[in-house]
């Protein structure tokens, strides 16, 4: 077999080629970090509590308890496939990875996805999302099972529909076998139930997906040993940035434990001037109406209709949502995953941290309805929160593809 023709295979080629550049990127964060000039930053006890919050890394993650085959080494591996298989789209051309690229952290880099058309928003990586509760920019999911169907049946992207994706399964002994092994059936003649079980093979998958420790996690590891902070490999401006994340920037209000995410909603204003998007007001509506979420019968769990991911789902409304607000997503490889924003409208951390600094009171609002503040931050103030934003960015990326060969039914 040409090499060059396995999907899980050129991943592998590509992954190469994206160490080399990683490393180019990671010398010029090594010059920038170090440029110190100015007091070295000194932690209070409440602020070293507070940094010791965003770890230890990675986080333990338990199991899906809504998908029977979240963990099972035979689910991840067909799920592997089912993540590279073109077939499962409706032309044919397109699969999960077409967006989701292994060596460009799962995500594209692109200002806005494409499949079969192009969709208003940006590409979300899929790393990390094991400990999630809402699924996507606008949360229209409540498991990463269900997420994973979304776009499988999105006319917009793989264009599928339940007969066709169960028609593959069927059709093809390599793929029949893998599900056979992941689910103890056959594929059955219910096209919906097998849909359904392949977005459980591609969370089971998904899930496996971590980004590695980052010069954050051994300063914050460093700390919780009691050990003195090292300006050697943590800079002193990544320190200086760090104090402005978990204080004057506020920052770690949305941004918070160990995935620097409280997977919540809000409007921030961070977009261009591209046509409005009514984000989790719309989530809502989408997640309400879906025959896929938690109040299902796909749902896996013990009591699944009082059980409490249920009784969560249960518990959501249009009436606690505003137009606009949107989830906020995780910082960790932050570097890999340019453009940003919910629209991919702006291309780099400094602009990030600009808008924040700056950010129009008429804009933006809290929760509680008041105007937000501008941060008012200085242009130094600025370039160290920078650099420990970049700080969060790991350039080793730990997933390998594997083949596995031909599946063997009898086999353990």
């Amino acid at each position: 077999m040409n090499p060059h023709t396995h999907p899980l295979k050129r991943a592998l080629s590509r992954l190469t080629a994206a160490a080399l550049s990683a490393a180019c990127l990671m010398l010029a964060y090594n010059s920038l970090a170090n440029d110190s000039v100015t007091a070295k930053p000194i932690f209070s006890d409440a602020e070293i509590k507070a940094i010791l919050s965003h770890g230890p890394w990675p986080a333990p993650a338990p199991l899906d308890i809504t998908n029977r085959v979240s963990g099972k080494r035979e689910a991840i591996e067909f799920g592997t496939h089912l993540f590279f298989d073109e077939r499962l789209s409706g032309n044919g051309k397109i699969s999960c990875a077409s967006c989701h690229v292994p060596e460009r952290n799962w995500t594209d880099n692109q200002r806005r996805g494409a499949g079969i058309a192009t969709v208003e928003r940006n590409t979300p990586t899929v790393t990390n999302l094991a400990n999630s509760r809402w699924y996507g920019w606008d949360g229209a999911a409540d498991s990463l099972w269900s997420q994973s169907l979304r776009p499988i049946i999105d006319p917009r992207e793989l264009g599928a529909t339940p007969q066709h994706v169960a028609s593959v399964l069927r059709d093809d002994s390599e793929a029949s076998c893998r599900y056979r092994k992941a689910f103890d059936a056959a594929p059955s003649a219910d096209d919906q139930a097998v849909l359904v079980n392949v977005g459980k093979a591609l969370a089971a998958f998904q899930e496996t997906l971590t980004t590695g420790r980052t010069p954050f996690d051994h300063f914050r590891d460093a700390l919780a040993r009691g050990a003195a902070p090292s300006t050697w490999s943590y800079s002193d401006t990544a320190q200086r940035g760090l104090k402005l994340f978990i204080g004057k920037g506020g920052c770690a209000n949305c941004h918070s434990g160990p995935n620097f995410s409280n997977g919540e909603f809000f409007n921030t204003g961070l977009h261009g001037n591209t046509k409005a998007d009514a984000g989790r007001h719309e989530g809502v509506r989408q997640l309400i109406q879906s025959r896929y979420n938690l109040l299902s019968p796909y749902n896996d769990e013990v009591n699944a209709t009082s059980g409490a991911n249920a009784e969560r789902t249960r518990a959501v409304s249009l009436s606690k949502t505003q137009l606009g607000e949107f989830k906020v997503p995780t910082l960790r490889n932050l570097m890999l995953t340019s453009p940003y924003g919910r629209d991919g409208t702006v291309d780099t951390l400094a602009e990030v941290v600009r808008h924040y600094a700056g950010v129009d009171p008429i804009r933006l609002h809290t929760k509680d309805g008041l105007p937000g503040k501008p941060l008012n931050l200085s242009a130094r103030e600025q370039s160290d929160l920078v650099v420990f934003l970049e700080s969060l960015t790991t350039f080793s990326n730990p997933w390998r593809p594997e083949d596995g060969g031909r599946c063997d039914f009898s086999s353990p």
